[in-house]
Order: C-alpha cells, then structure tokens, then sequence
C-alpha cells in the first residue's frame, strides 16, 4: 500500500485522493472536501453542547495531504492526521504549514499505535477504506478506533459496502465489507451504532459512539447508608451508586449477579451529579463475606465486577408496626367496629401468635404475610363478645415472647 500510495502522490496527488480532474491547483482541490465536511458537521452535532466542540480532538484515518485536516482544524483544538504514504504526508505538512493545530503524521498502515487509548473524541474516516486490499486491515483501524475513541466519542467512518462479487481486492478496488459485518463488530465492541447508509454501495457511511464508562462508585445498605448488607433479613438490600448508567436501563434489561446468583433489581433511580441509584434485594442463601456483584445490561457486562461485604443477619425482634380499627384504617386505637387490625415484622413464626384483652383471648383471628422480605405479617381479630365499652389493655405474644402490651379504646 505504501509503494503504491506514494507513487499515486508523486503522479497526482490532488486526482488519487479527489477523484475530480487530474492537475487540479490548491483551490479547486480543498473545495472539494466541503460536501464531506457538511457530513461530518452534522455527526459533530452529537456531542453534549455543554462541552465546547472546540475542545475536543479529532483523528483523521488515512489524511493524505491535508484535504480535510485544514476545515476541520477549525473546528477542534487539535486534530491529527495519519497515512501510510509518507509522500501524502509531506503534502500534508506543507498544506497545513500554517495551520498550527494539526498534526498529520506517517503511520504503519495497519494501526493507530502512535496515539493513546480513550485519547480523541471524534475519529473520521473518508475514502480510504474502499482502498484497503485486505479485510484484515480494515478491521484492524476499526479496533483501533474503538480502542482511541473516548468514551463517549463518535466515529464517522467511510466503508465500501459493494456486494463481494470483485474477483480480487487492491489498493484501488479494496476489499468490501456487508453491513451485516458492522453490526455485528459494533454489538462484539460494545458500540452503539448510530447510522448506517449507502448499504451494498461503494460510500457506505456509519457512525458509531462508545459508551461512556460505566462505575460502580460505592455500595452501601439501601436502608442505612452502611458499607454492610445482612444476608437476609428486612435490611437485606443494597444500593449500588452507578457513574454513567445508560439511560435506557430498567428494571426489564439490567441484571444484577451476586456471587455467582441473580439478585432482584427493585430501582432504578434518576442521575444526579452523574451518579444513579440502583437498589437490588439480596437473594436468599448467600454466604457472608466480601462478595462481587456484576451488572449487566441486555446481556451486556457494564462494568469490572464492584463488591460488597455480606454479614450475618442480626436476630429477629418481632414488633408492633402498625394497629386500628378493622375497618377505619385512620382510628388509630380507638376501635369502632369491633375488629382490630395489626401489622408485625420479623416474624418467624406467625402461628405461635396468641392475643388477649384483658387477659381474655380474642376470637376469629386470621393471619397473612404481606412482605416475605421484612417477614411481616397482618393479623385481624374480632374483640370478644360482651366487652364493655372504655379502655382497655392488649397483649400480643408469639410463643413465650410478648411483642406488646398496648391500650385500646371501645367507645
């Protein structure tokens, strides 16, 4: 390709690289690059207005001299430029000579290892691609691009997308790539893949973004604020403070795996200041100790595995959380319809319950969980036939334990 490529330089580059007329002067051939760059600018609108595009950094793949480096300059605090033709590339400097933020440089031809990962926020790719005798090598610069890009950058990138039916591939004719192809890399590299056109044509244009990175920032009790969960128990759950959660996670496409098991997602809460809350019930049986947790979203892994120290559950104090009138929910303890209507937690055995008034047992009692997680329980009862109205003292037991000695009042 480098042979080649600098041979077309030294013959025409303004032809090879324009595609317009041979012998074409300076002015004629960077007036060409203005449909191409009315196509990137549109792409460059993607980017959060809040961050100037003028601060970000561009990457151009397969430069030649400088065609499009000169516009887009304006646009970037820096855009670099690589080629395989080092001849193309002593065009570009000379082009660009009075152009101080851009920086064409000659490359390998199958790689972008001069530049760092996560190091440019858009990436660019226009006629050069289609020139590439080798799918190998396409590939190649599309990892690359990945690897480059930071997260949250944008790709808009050039590809031949003819159907495969040339005999062989040079490096004027190159190799060809199916759409099929580039939805498959985007879903491999954890891309999202934004557009895709000009299918089965020669200028078959997609334009890609990867995601920010997602973190796990810290876990804690969902309840507490603690660094410790209990592994069961009404406290059992834990918040995971997420940076970069996408925005189109949900209770239906995100997973949460707890030491090997799937744990039940319960919230998803709104970003502020870049964090999101996701509050997961631990499942049932995990071991105590310093566990991992991975996040998944539609199947994808978001991010390195976070972990969270899993204690033993303190014991269970069965209480009184809530009690009224069977039926008039608002009455506090004053009870109007004969009914009463109670709620504990931290039960473990409900049917041990036993309830008097006035040490006189109460009748029609009738029990239902209604929070397996806080093991909590209702109870109603009906007060004993013949009481007189006034007030008087209940006490709830389960077994030998008394949960409470409370007042009631029967107007």
């Amino acid at each position: 390709m480098r042979e080649e490529w600098n041979e077309r330089a030294r013959e025409d580059a303004h032809y090879y690289v324009a595609f317009g007329r041979r012998e074409q002067d300076d002015e004629e051939f960077f007036a060409t690059a203005a449909d191409v760059v009315r196509d990137l600018d549109t792409e460059i609108k993607r980017f959060d207005s809040a961050v100037p595009v003028k601060s970000r950094r561009a990457l151009e793949i397969g430069c030649g001299p400088g065609r499009l480096l000169r516009p887009m300059a304006q646009r970037f605090a820096e855009v670099h430029g690589v080629d395989v033709s080092d001849e193309m590339i002593a065009r570009a400097k000379h082009n660009l000579r009075h152009t101080p933020n851009a920086f064409p440089r000659h490359a390998s031809g199958s790689d972008l290892a001069a530049f760092e990962s996560n190091s440019f926020d858009f990436v660019y790719s226009f006629a050069v691609f289609q020139h590439i005798p080798s799918a190998e090598v396409v590939f190649s610069y599309l990892r690359e691009t990945v690897r480059v890009l930071k997260p949250g950058g944008i790709a808009r990138l050039q590809i031949n997308g003819l159907p495969k039916t040339a005999r062989e591939y040079t490096t004027w004719s190159g190799v060809r790539i199916s759409a099929e192809e580039v939805h498959a890399f985007a879903r491999e590299h954890g891309m999202q893949l934004l557009s895709l056109s000009g299918i089965e044509t020669q200028y078959m244009w997609t334009t890609w973004r990867k995601p920010a990175t997602v973190r796990v920032r810290s876990v804690s009790n969902a309840f507490s604020g603690e660094r410790a969960v209990p592994a069961s128990g009404r406290l059992a759950c834990m918040t995971l403070w997420t940076e970069n959660l996408p925005a189109e996670c949900d209770l239906n496409s995100l997973e949460v795996i707890m030491d090997g098991t799937p744990a039940q997602v319960c919230y998803v809460g709104p970003q502020a200041n870049g964090l999101s809350q996701i509050n997961v019930f631990l499942p049932p049986g995990l071991r105590t100790a310093l566990l991992p947790v991975a996040i998944f979203h539609a199947g994808r892994r978001l991010c390195p595995d976070a972990f969270v120290r899993v204690i033993p559950p303190g014991p269970a104090v069965p209480r009184l959380v809530h009690l009224s009138d069977g039926v008039n929910l608002l009455s506090g303890q004053t009870i109007e319809s004969g009914s009463v209507k109670l709620a504990l937690e931290e039960v473990d055995e409900i049917g041990s319950l036993r309830a008097t008034l006035d040490n006189i047992p109460v009748e029609d009692v009738e029990t239902f969980r209604t929070d397996p997680l806080s093991s909590r329980y209702e109870v109603n009862f009906s007060i004993p036939a013949n009481t007189a109205p006034g007030g008087h003292v209940l006490e709830v037991h389960l077994g030998s334990r008394k949960v409470t000695t409370i007042g009631l009042l029967i107007p």
